[in-house]
C-alpha cells in the first residue's frame, strides 16, 4: 500500500508522510530565521512556562560544573545555565545561522558555542561534562542512537542528562487530535498512529507558498528508552509536563481544563551515565 499523503496546499505537490527527510545539507539552517523569531531571546510561551523550568529543576546544575547544551539553537537554555553560576556551558548545534544568533546574544566568557552535527560529529564529546541537556530536539533528528551515544561519550561517569521532547504517546503531528464527547461532556485525545516510526513534514509558514519545512521523526516511547539504555545511560526520573494554558469560560471549559490536566504535552527524562557499558543480551547456547 502506498504511503498516505498530506493534503496539497496552494498548488504544491503532496508529500508522502513516509517519504523521509530532505537530503543532507538541508534542514534547520534553511528555517533558522523563522525559528529564531519563534523562540526569540527568552523562548516561546511553552519554553518559559513549562519546558525550561522543568529542565533546570531536573538538571539541577551546580556551581563549578561543566554543562553541555545539545542542539542549543539560539542559546536560550545556555544563557539560563550561566545564571546558575556553572563553570562553563558549551552549546552545540548543526545550524551555523542559529549558532550565530546564539553568539550575538551571549558574550559571557564562560559560554562557548560550537557548530557540529551532534549525530555525525563527536569532537565535542570529551567525557568531561558533569551534566547535559537536550531540549525539544530529539524528534528533529533521525539517528537518535548516534545522538545518545555521543551524549554518553560527553559525560563523566555518573554524569547526568535531561532530555525533553513532545510526548510520543499523545502528541504526533497530524496523527493525534482533540475530540469532544457531547454525551459525557469530556474532551478526549484521539490517536491514529503510534507504534511504527514515522517521518512527518512540518510546514513552517502555513498559508504561505514559501516551500519551507522541517521534519518531525515520531518514535514510540520504548524506542527512546531502549536507545538511551543502549548508549549506557540509565533513566532515573521522568516527568510528564502538561500545558499551562486554560481555555476561556464557556460550556466546554470544564472538560477542556480537565483534559489539559490529564494529557501531557511534553515528557522529560533524566538519565545517568553508567560507569560500565550496558550488557548486551545474547541468545543462550542450545543444549547439547
Amino acid at each position: 500500500m502506498p504511503p498516505p499523503f498530506r493534503k496539497p496546499s496552494h498548488g504544491r505537490r503532496p508529500v508522502p508522510l513516509n517519504s523521509g527527510p530532505p537530503k543532507q545539507g538541508q534542514g534547520w539552517d534553511q528555517v533558522a530565521s523563522w525559528y529564531d523569531k519563534l523562540v526569540g531571546d527568552d523562548g516561546s510561551d511553552y519554553h518559559k512556562n513549562v519546558i525550561l523550568p522543568a529542565t533546570l529543576r531536573m538538571l539541577d546544575a551546580k556551581p563549578n560544573e561543566r554543562v553541555l547544551d545539545l542542539c542549543c539553537g539560539q542559546g536560550v537554555l545556555t544563557r539560563l545555565l550561566i545564571e546558575q553560576r556553572v563553570a562553563e556551558v558549551v552549546g552545540v548545534d548543526a545550524s551555523p545561522k542559529l549558532i550565530t544568533a546564539a553568539r550575538e546574544r551571549s558574550h559571557h566568557p564562560k559560554v562557548k558555542f560550537l557548530i557540529a552535527d551532534v549525530c555525525t560529529n563527536s569532537t565535542w564529546a570529551d567525557g568531561k561534562f558533569d551534566a547535559a541537556a537536550c531540549v525539544m530536539a530529539v524528534h528533529d533528528l533521525e539517528a537518535i542512537d548516534k545522538l545518545f551515544a555521543h551524549l554518553a561519550q560527553a559525560l563523566k561517569p555518573g554524569g547526568r542528562a535531561v532530555i525533553v521532547f513532545l510526548h510520543p504517546c499523545f502528541r504526533i503531528p497530524r496523527q493525534s487530535h482533540w475530540g469532544w464527547d457531547d454525551e459525557k461532556k469530556v474532551q478526549y485525545r484521539r490517536l491514529d498512529r503510534y507504534s511504527l516510526p514515522l517521518s512527518i513534514p512540518i510546514t513552517t509558514h502555513p498559508g504561505q507558498a514559501t516551500g519551507e519545512q522541517t521534519w518531525f521523526h515520531h518514535r514510540s516511547l520504548s524506542a527512546y528508552l531502549n536507545a538511551i539504555g543502549s548508549a549506557g545511560l540509565a533513566v532515573t526520573q521522568c516527568e510528564e509536563l502538561h500545558s499551562h494554558r486554560r481555555s476561556q469560560p464557556g460550556p466546554r471549559s470544564r472538560g477542556e481544563h480537565r483534559a489539559a490536566e490529564e494529557f501531557p504535552v511534553f515528557i522529560a527524562l533524566k538519565a545517568i551515565k553508567l560507569s560500565a557499558a550496558p550488557a548486551v543480551a545474547t541468545r543462550p547456547a542450545p543444549a547439547p
